[in-house]
């Protein structure tokens, strides 16, 4: 059988990181630079090289930005603390937080207010995690696994609510709700149309394409969380996997006796990045591509009406 690639379908950028990129790139273009953005905008080197080069500034704490200065929040969202320390030092704060993280901080808070513990399920440490439960902080528990939930010092009976990171899919957090309903007697949870439909579609579509693969490589960052756990899914599979950042970091050795090789990328990857791939493989005799489409994605989320407003009159232009 001739060498070839399977191109996963959807793969890439999702409607929350298209629009967090655009508005650091409208904010530039309309404000000019410097503009400060709070941690990476989203989790790609790439992307984040590229916005630097035009005048984006990364910074780790809002505190790091002068007073007065332009600052954007990640798509990853920030909590309320982090919102008084902007206003505190004046800053011209851009919210590019996802729309589907700002429900999450929503429902917290409206658990929060029926008097509801609330049982965070995600990543310690995750800029999504420490904004959501920076909501509502005296009743929200951040657990990462079901092993983590026999730790909480919680009453059966306490009335319960659990959220979910928006990174991870139905399946990564189906045992540990699961295991929250056999533990707690009053416990709901959010709408199912809260999860993340880019994180649910492109593990679907690597579960579909692995099997066929001798190989599969995932392209993103190696702080993705999604990215990461596309690699998951394909390994579970029984196919070997492996992230690759960009095209410089595949290694030769993965691909030795392997004919079919599996391509996918990350909801903060950018497509340019998977071209590259997609050259160097073709270089290595993988010039035969073929796209496995599960779904199509038609969501997107509309910018800031005065970021809008300027790419309209560009458009007409």
């Amino acid at each position: 059988m001739a060498k070839r690639v399977i191109l996963a379908a959807p793969r890439g950028y999702c409607a929350g990181v298209d629009r967090a990129v655009q508005m650091v790139e409208r904010a530039l273009d309309t404000l000019g630079a410097p503009v400060y953005v709070r941690k990476e905008i989203v989790h790609n080197r790439h992307v984040v090289d590229e916005l630097t080069q035009r005048g984006a500034i990364f910074v780790e704490s809002e505190d790091d930005i002068p007073e007065g200065a332009v600052c954007i929040f990640s798509a990853h969202g920030v909590s309320p603390q982090v919102r008084r320390n902007a206003e505190a030092r004046n800053l011209q704060v851009i919210d590019a937080t996802c729309p589907l993280v700002t429900k999450v901080h929503l429902e917290a808070k409206r658990f929060a207010r029926a008097g509801r513990k609330i049982v965070l399920v995600g990543h310690v440490g995750h800029e999504e995690i420490e904004g959501t439960a920076g909501e509502v902080p005296d009743s929200t528990f951040v657990v990462e696994d079901a092993e983590q939930i026999d730790k909480l010092d919680l009453d059966p009976n306490e009335p319960l609510s659990y959220l979910t990171q928006t990174t991870l899919s139905v399946d990564d957090t189906l045992d540990v709700v699961n295991s929250l309903r056999a533990k707690f007697n009053d416990i709901s949870g959010p709408h199912s149309d809260d999860i993340c439909y880019a994180t649910q579609n492109r593990q679907v579509a690597v579960k579909a394409m692995a099997p066929e693969c001798d190989v599969v490589l995932i392209v993103g960052a190696f702080n993705s969380s999604n990215s990461n756990r596309l690699v998951e899914v394909a390994k579970g599979c029984g196919t070997d996997a492996y992230l690759v950042p960009d095209e410089t970091h595949l290694e030769a050795a993965w691909l030795e006796g392997a004919e079919v090789i599996g391509v996918s990328s990350g909801a903060s990857a950018p497509e340019v990045l998977v071209d590259r791939l997609l050259t160097k493989l073709a270089e290595m005799g993988y010039s035969d591509v073929e796209t496995k489409t599960v779904t199509t994605e038609d969501v997107t989320f509309s910018l800031p009406p005065w970021l809008r407003e300027q790419k309209e009159e560009e458009a007409t232009a």
